[in-house]
């Protein structure tokens, strides 16, 4: 199969847009120039309405996960007390890396299940200097209730550190307002650039916290601050160039179509994904509360009956359709298919109707059009 007729619909990476892609075929030039400086600044001040948020704003060349191991080694020592909140695979990311640098203390919740405010409050009273959170659990498809979490560590004096990896840029985040210390997001995700950049922001109480002996090196966010403090903005190390072209020609299509028209396309899209998997009897994975609510940027799904969520996978590559199944133990039990960046509603209904084509052969469901007519009527309101 062709990788160019592929339709990604997993949870990042996500479809790049002809444009970003030939974005970074621009030669190449001085990183510690005017014209580095300029592309910067100008990421930095779209990436300011896409985050809410008017603390520093910092792009590092690497993925989501070195922005969270930059947040987590820069605050935490070796003593100090960190929350960490886990309810998916990402969670536990966070909780592994924040065991290199802290006192971890581990709140485990089953995967797709929500997480216990009053169990979270409870550990905070006990004192933290710090708790994790992963807003949008994409191996889970939960959305995590960021504000009520940002709410309690200000109540008990800890900072707040939030993957939003998989949520700014396709939903409604509010880093200030919801008193977010650190706020992640990869480029590969809602923004819609390649992989390998991470942008981050870095409030004053997150920069006062880091007293620590030795900060990361290459990941130190003072480093990162210093530098794009200078006249000329600038990255404390050698940017990968190329990518930053990408997601500033990201950045503009974000701002083309503004965030609220943005975030509405992505509610929508995955509104879609819900209701034909309940025209087809297909079982949502997250179980929900008063404060959680189902993913906007990628629905997890229980596998049918008589069917592994891995065979729905190889079945849909058939089609030239990528879709993403299970993590670890969820390996072959649930499904996941992604609504973000700039993946349009042909493509979510493309994708449903081969869902729907796989389960008829399959004998999952008894006819066809159910599914693709109740995504429809959604797409249409």
């Amino acid at each position: 199969m062709d990788l160019e007729d592929n339709l990604l619909m997993m949870p990042g990476p996500v479809p790049v847009p002809p444009r970003v892609l030939r974005a970074m075929a621009k030669p190449m030039i001085n990183h510690r120039g005017a014209q580095f400086s300029e592309i910067y600044d100008d990421c930095r001040r779209i990436l300011a309405d896409v985050f809410k948020t008017e603390n520093d704003i910092f792009v590092l060349s690497g993925s989501g996960t070195a922005s969270m191991e930059a947040a987590v080694g820069c605050i935490a020592d070796k003593n100090d007390r960190i929350i960490s909140i886990e309810n998916g695979k990402f969670g536990e990311r966070f909780k592994d890396l924040a065991s290199r640098y802290g006192s971890v203390v581990p709140l485990e919740f089953e995967w797709g299940n929500s997480v216990d405010l009053d169990l979270i409050e409870a550990q905070l009273k006990e004192g933290a200097k710090a708790v994790t959170m992963v807003h949008n659990e994409t191996s889970t498809g939960i959305l995590n209730p960021a504000e009520q979490v940002g709410k309690l560590a200000k109540k008990y004096g800890a900072l707040f550190i939030m993957d939003g990896v998989t949520s700014l840029g396709g939903d409604n985040v509010f880093v200030d307002d919801w008193g977010v210390d650190v706020a992640v997001v990869g480029s590969q995700k809602c923004i819609g650039a390649p992989p390998g950049l991470s942008m981050l922001s870095v409030s004053e109480a997150a920069f006062d916290a880091m007293e620590k002996e030795n900060l990361p090196y290459y990941l130190d966010l003072k480093a990162c601050k210093k530098s794009a403090d200078k006249e000329k903005t600038q990255t404390p190390y050698t940017p990968a160039i190329p990518l930053f072209y990408a997601l500033q020609e990201s950045l503009h299509i974000v701002e083309e179509e503004g965030m609220d028209a943005r975030i509405k396309r992505h509610c929508t899209g995955a509104a879609a994904v819900r209701a034909a998997m309940d025209a087809m009897g297909i079982e949502m994975f997250p179980q929900l509360d008063e404060y959680s609510a189902y993913s906007n940027t990628v629905s997890a799904m229980k596998a049918p009956e008589g069917m592994d969520s891995e065979t729905l996978k190889k079945e849909m590559m058939k089609a030239g359709i990528t879709i993403a199944g299970g993590q670890a133990h969820l390996k072959g039990k649930i499904f996941r298919i992604g609504s973000m960046a700039n993946v349009s509603y042909r493509d979510i209904l493309s994708t449903l109707q081969q869902v729907e084509i796989v389960f008829k052969k399959s004998g999952v469901v008894s006819e066809l059009g159910p599914a693709t007519e109740a995504a429809i009527e959604v797409l249409d309101k």
